[in-house]
């Protein structure tokens, strides 16, 4: 993914000077603003100090997937101090402050993306006081909520076909607002009726849910569509459902290929496409996961319970 602006991609890679470009996964869920998330690793790498990145008003989070002892880190072209880097903790960087570190052993890392303009729209939506700054000390944090996000982001970055526009939109939603609340106070403002959405609302939102079974019309779309905030929306559509947009999305997909392997003749790979999944390894790990049988387990069930009734 090419990048002119924005430390994510390809322009990430260049920073760790990666020969290929790193796999990303973008959103752009608070106001238009990029949000991404790039899986780093190089296991050989040329010694030497890293890139530099034109200063930007953004972070760069990082969760560490390998240890890295004694990094040398550096920022605004002095260094700053020697560090065991573990694996498992999170570190955040101020683009602004040219954040660099000597590469000299091989690393694996998640870098999440967060603009501040990003940050700006999570408090003007919730009609709080805006972020001065996050805390960007040279520490690693044991962050258990990153690693939990980063875990299931990893999972889209593997296969990105498999991970639908709004998962990575709820993800990386979540990850924003977490980042901003522990490491720069943000708190959501009070909301009355535990921000649960009419019924009207609901059903609006699940037609919306319903046309597009590909999961590629993003969480803003939908939120835009009732006039509502996109982390309001979130909020009070999981309160009123139960569940998150993603995962009401997969439920609906199952009961979409239930209602197509009731008809025989139709191939699970048709069920698979038909009902909004990449192809059929993903269709059978989303399905037996929510119904707890195979696909095909479920099929000879039902098929065999028809045929016994007729």
């Amino acid at each position: 993914m090419k990048t002119s602006t924005g430390a994510y991609g390809e322009r990430l890679g260049d920073f760790l000077r990666l020969e290929q470009a790193p796999p990303t996964l973008l959103t752009r869920s608070l106001r238009s603003s990029e949000l991404a998330v790039t899986e780093t690793r190089n296991d050989n790498p040329v010694p030497g100090l890293s890139g530099s990145f034109a200063a930007e008003d953004a972070y760069l989070v990082s969760l560490k997937l390998r240890d890295y002892p004694e990094c040398e880190i550096w920022g605004q072209g002095r260094h700053i101090k020697k560090t065991d880097v573990h694996a498992g903790t999170t570190y955040l960087y101020d683009l602004k402050a040219d954040p660099r570190y000597v590469i000299d052993k091989p690393f694996h890392s998640l870098h999440f993306y967060v603009p501040c303009s990003a940050l700006d729209g999570l408090t003007d939506q919730s009609g709080t006081p805006r972020i001065d700054a996050l805390d960007c000390r040279p520490v690693g944090h044991d962050d258990a909520i990153v690693r939990h996000i980063g875990a299931s982001l990893r999972e889209g970055l593997r296969r990105p076909a498999e991970a639908n526009q709004l998962f990575i939109d709820h993800m990386m939603l979540a990850l924003t607002a977490h980042v901003a609340q522990a490491y720069g106070g943000f708190r959501h403002k009070a909301e009355t009726s535990r921000s649960t959405l009419a019924p009207w609302q609901v059903a609006r939102a699940c037609e919306k849910l319903e046309s597009d079974l590909g999961g590629k019309l993003p969480l803003q779309a939908i939120a835009a569509e009732l006039g509502l905030s996109v982390g309001y929306f979130s909020r009070a559509f999981r309160a009123s459902t139960g569940l998150p947009p993603y995962r009401w999305l997969q439920h609906h997909r199952v009961r979409t290929a239930k209602r197509l392997m009731s008809v025989r003749g139709v191939s699970l790979s048709e069920v698979a496409i038909s009902a909004g999944f990449a192809n059929q390894s993903h269709f059978t790990r989303v399905f037996s996961a929510i119904a707890g049988v195979s696909p095909g387990a479920w099929r000879r069930d039902a098929l065999g319970a028809a045929s016994r009734e007729g």
